[in-house]
């Protein structure tokens, strides 16, 4: 794209080029041009004026493209303070407001969820699962933990860390592993 000598800003600069050969060479912009094979004329000031409207044009686009890129950097900047800010200001109203779902619409926000009630069954395989689960983990309440008595004796061995050799090339074992 950059290359190319039909995009956008080869092409308003051909036309600049083209302006300023027409005013160098047709000073009279009155004078009428005529298209070769057709019936069609144009003064040289008409002329003129299309090819300064396709660099006025490239020229308002670029400026747009270049200040919205900025707005976007600025947007990007921004955002994360803004919505941390939003997400607050939301729990504020939250808090504020309570559970008043007509206050809450009002600011768009949807009533907090109550969870359903649960079924027996679903109660039933609750308790199953924490079941296994502490006997799976081990895990023992105060009452059973209150129970456990007695002294701990711990020695400590204290083992050496030895560096392996290098094998030999073409020994058993290879070569040493790196890590």
């Amino acid at each position: 794209m950059g290359n190319n000598k039909d995009g956008k800003a080869n092409r308003a600069a051909r036309a600049a080029q083209l302006i300023a050969g027409t005013r160098k060479h047709f000073t009279n912009g009155s004078q009428a041009l005529t298209y070769v094979g057709s019936t069609a004329t144009v003064t040289v000031d008409a002329a003129v004026a299309q090819l300064q409207t396709l660099i006025d044009n490239r020229a308002a686009t670029t400026g747009a493209q270049a200040t919205a890129r900025a707005k976007v950097a600025a947007e990007r900047a921004q955002m994360p303070a803004l919505a941390a800010f939003m997400k607050a200001f939301e729990a504020i109203v939250r808090v504020m407001l309570g559970a008043s779902v007509e206050a809450l619409a009002d600011f768009g926000l949807a009533p907090p969820k109550v969870p359903a009630p649960r079924t027996a069954e679903q109660k039933a395989v609750a308790a199953a699962r924490a079941r296994a689960t502490r006997q799976a983990r081990g895990t023992k309440g105060s009452r059973q933990k209150k129970d456990v008595k007695g002294n701990v004796t711990a020695t400590m061995v204290v083992t050496p860390v030895v560096p392996e050799t290098a094998a030999a090339p073409g020994a058993p074992g290879g070569t040493p592993t790196t890590k």
